[in-house]
């Protein structure tokens, strides 16, 4: 691909920028809570149907059933060029149904505001329209796969096995996930997600306090211990973000619960956390203390094959007048999935904007072209092999 081709790919998605905050507010006003099967079958079915309205029929289509989760879809587009690359896309968001109520999507200068339009309704809009845009411009493309799953923003539990097979079969997986800033995420820290259970004995606080055996008092001095597992200097941070327990003001609790946020860098870290959760232990052996859950995605690490690509989106961004940065996240994605099969991503090559997660989320209108032709551009550069 000439870099004369790439001017002509940002000016084509200026004019076609009505048609894309068109699309993106028709995705947007789908409510698509990760809790709600119902609504996220319905925002799968607009979204397909939306999709094949832009590009036409895939060659290849497959939904696979998510359960009490939201479905996987597959579409394949074949190219003209060589390889095969993977889109991918979760169509889920953390808002729940009848936010759109009190938060109707809007515009305001350059900012287009909206539950789920940043993280990332957004992406799968530019991706649609990065491929189509290639087409009316006659350039070439790899074979594209898109994987829509609607369970990202709660750990991918049903389509995991899934990103994992279409990943390792692409030659490079990109994630349409937000940027930051403008700069594509080559790396991003794997996350474990655990619940800590303490079981006391109750009885009453003023008659027989001896009696009893406090499980909220024995979690709480449990709290500091696995905050230190905490290792700033690998890459590990700990937080305990929920802590619940007891009955009444004037009971011995005989139940308490937290819920452990462990995030990582370092792929040897695990075995380290997991050995230190599982040493937990009050002093008043009376109260037994359970640990459930787990790792839900493995760190992600950039290799050569990461940097080749990344090489590529760099070249092509310059060829759009400017310098892309790279950068590393505390947040985990589907990328991290594919990524500990040694398989090259890059991940945040979806909207520019801010605030995923807030009342504050929005893309930005004036970067959203660029961000299309920086798609498109690095898609047909992978077509060359």
């Amino acid at each position: 691909m000439s870099d004369a081709s790439l001017p002509g790919l940002a000016e084509a998605a200026r004019r076609d920028l009505p048609q894309i905050l068109d699309d993106l507010r028709r995705l947007v006003e789908k409510e698509t809570p990760s809790s709600d099967k119902r609504l996220l079958d319905a925002g799968l079915e607009d979204i397909e149907a939306w999709a094949v309205e832009r590009l036409g029929a895939p060659a290849e289509r497959v939904r696979r059933d998510g359960g009490v989760h939201g479905d996987v879809l597959e579409m394949l587009y074949p190219g003209d060029g060589g390889g095969e690359v993977l889109l991918l896309c979760h169509y889920d968001t953390v808002w729940p149904e009848g936010t759109l109520e009190e938060w109707p999507v809007g515009i305001d200068g350059d900012r287009f505001s909206g539950p789920g339009c940043f993280d990332m309704k957004a992406g799968i809009v530019q991706g649609v329209w990065a491929v189509k845009s290639l087409r009316d411009a006659g350039l070439p493309l790899p074979s594209i796969r898109f994987l829509f799953n609607g369970d990202e923003e709660i750990g991918s539990p049903a389509s995991n096995p899934h990103i994992e097979h279409a990943g390792r079969a692409a030659d490079v997986t990109l994630v349409l996930e937000p940027s930051r800033e403008g700069m594509v995420k080559t790396g991003r820290k794997g996350m474990g997600l655990f619940d800590v259970t303490a079981t006391g004995i109750e009885s009453h606080a003023g008659l027989d306090p001896q009696a009893g055996a406090s499980a909220v008092h024995a979690l709480a001095e449990l709290v500091p211990r696995m905050a230190a597992l905490a290792a700033p200097e690998r890459g590990t941070t700990v937080n305990v973000g929920v802590f619940s327990g007891g009955t009444a003001r004037n009971v011995v609790a005989g139940k308490a619960s937290c819920q452990v946020d462990v995030r990582i860098q370092d792929p040897e870290e695990p075995a380290r956390v997991d050995a230190g959760l599982a040493a937990l232990a009050p002093s008043d052996g009376r109260v037994k203390v359970e640990v459930s859950g787990g790792w839900n995605r493995p760190p992600m690490n950039p290799g050569p094959a990461t940097d080749r690509a990344f090489g590529l989106a760099r070249e092509v961004a310059a060829g759009l007048g400017e310098d892309l940065g790279q950068i590393s996240v505390g947040g985990a994605s589907d990328g991290n999935l594919v990524a500990a099969l040694g398989r090259p991503v890059l991940d945040g090559l979806g909207a520019a904007g801010a605030g995923p997660h807030s009342r504050d989320e929005h893309v930005s209108i004036g970067r959203t072209p660029h961000q299309v032709a920086l798609l498109a551009g690095l898609l047909t550069r992978l077509s060359e092999g």
